[in-house]
This record gives structure tokens, C-alpha cells and sequence, in this order.
């Protein structure tokens, strides 16, 4: 998985369910996408699945999730692959059949698969947390990569560290704004997201400037 390069065609990641929980990776990811720095992918499953225990786990009205995933949809017309010519595609009729990834996660397998068969020549990529429920060589015989929300953050600021820190330090402080966090250091935000390599990444750098 590259860094963005605006000279070159962006790749296509699907959002699994885990990313979208956070509510600091979804505004950043979904920023980074208006942006061009990739295509998003997602289906109604993983938004049903997102809303669904989003609301299970936060103190959040429902309604609100709903407009939130309505708002996506109108942000992204082209991203939902539930809405797609070969949305019938499913895990018993692809070739390789899938076996070894957690069938939970097939439908999000579903989802790359959709999209690598629509543009063959663009790099598609799933994100999650959730990385052990996936094969990697099964998801290479389709032409997927994978990859976790930190290893791809941090690959993008190895040549857009300025412009990262930046869409990132205003999705941080929108929220603080809103009353949805509390004031803390732009460090202690990063490990609450678990973006580790990042926050090493990101104090490396002020130890340069320094």
C-alpha cells in the first residue's frame, strides 16, 4: 500500500466496520478521501454493522448514526458496493472460493472483490482492525491487499507528514469543539486510536525539529 500520489490512480480501500467506529478514523478517512487520496468502499452490511454497534457501545441515538451514514452515502454516491452492477457476486459463486478468512468477514472479502473486478487496474486494499480474521493469501488470489488503520496512516506520512498531521489535528479539534472529547495532547490522541507506529513516527519528528 502506497502513499497518495496525485499523479497516479488512488487506490480503493474498504472501510470495515471496525474503522468506522472511531470516531476520529472515520471523519480523517472520510476527509482523506474527499481529498483524493483513495477511493472509498463500503457496503450495507458493514454500515449496518457500524451503526449497529456503534450504538450498542456509545451513548448515541441511533437517528444519529443514521443521518451519519446517510451523509456518507451523499458525500459518496460511487461507494457503496451494495448499490453496484455485481453486487450479486457472493462468497459460494467466486473463484477462488473463500475458506480460510473468518466467514463473519466475508462480506467485507465481498466488497474488494466487487471492486477489483469492476477496475482491475486499481489497487484494492481492505482496512481493519481486525487483521487476524483475514488470510492474506486468500485475499492475494483475488488481488486484495490488507492492511490496519496504523500501517496505512503511517505509510501515507512518509510523504504527506505536514498534510496528514494537519486533517488529522482538525478532525481532533472538531471534536473537542463539539463536546464529544476532552482536551487532551495530540500524543495521548493517538494512543487512544491505537495509531502507535504513528505517534512514534510523529515524535520522532519533533525530536528532529528539535
Amino acid at each position: 500500500m502506497s502513499a497518495p500520489n496525485t499523479l497516479s490512480m488512488p487506490p480503493s480501500l474498504v472501510l470495515d466496520a471496525c474503522v468506522l467506529m472511531s470516531g476520529v478514523l472515520r471523519p480523517l478517512l472520510l476527509t482523506l478521501a474527499h481529498n483524493n487520496w483513495f477511493e472509498p468502499v463500503w457496503s450495507d452490511r458493514i454500515g449496518s454493522e457500524w451503526r449497529r454497534n456503534a450504538a450498542r457501545i456509545w451513548p448515541i441515538q441511533l437517528e444519529t448514526l443514521e443521518q451519519a451514514w446517510q451523509d456518507m452515502q451523499a458525500a459518496f454516491p460511487l461507494a457503496n458496493s451494495s448499490t453496484w452492477p455485481n453486487n450479486h457476486l457472493s462468497a459460494d459463486t467466486v473463484e477462488p472460493a473463500l475458506r480460510h478468512s473468518d466467514h463473519k468477514d466475508w462480506h467485507v472479502i465481498m466488497a474488494g472483490i466487487q471492486a477489483k473486478q469492476l477496475e482491475p487496474e486499481r489497487d484494492v486494499t481492505v482496512v481493519t482492525w481486525n487483521i487476524k480474521d483475514f488470510r492474506r493469501s486468500e485475499l492475494r488470489q483475488h488481488g486484495l491487499n490488507l492492511i490496519d488503520p496504523d500501517r496505512l496512516l503511517s505509510q501515507w506520512w512518509a510523504t504527506q507528514p505536514d498534510e496528514l498531521t494537519r486533517h488529522l489535528k482538525e478532525v481532533i479539534e472538531s471534536l473537542i469543539r463539539s463536546g464529544r472529547r476532552q482536551p487532551e495532547s495530540f500524543e495521548a490522541f493517538l494512543k487512544r486510536e491505537r495509531l502507535f507506529r504513528l505517534g512514534k513516527l510523529h515524535q520522532r519528528s519533533l525530536h528532529h525539529l528539535g
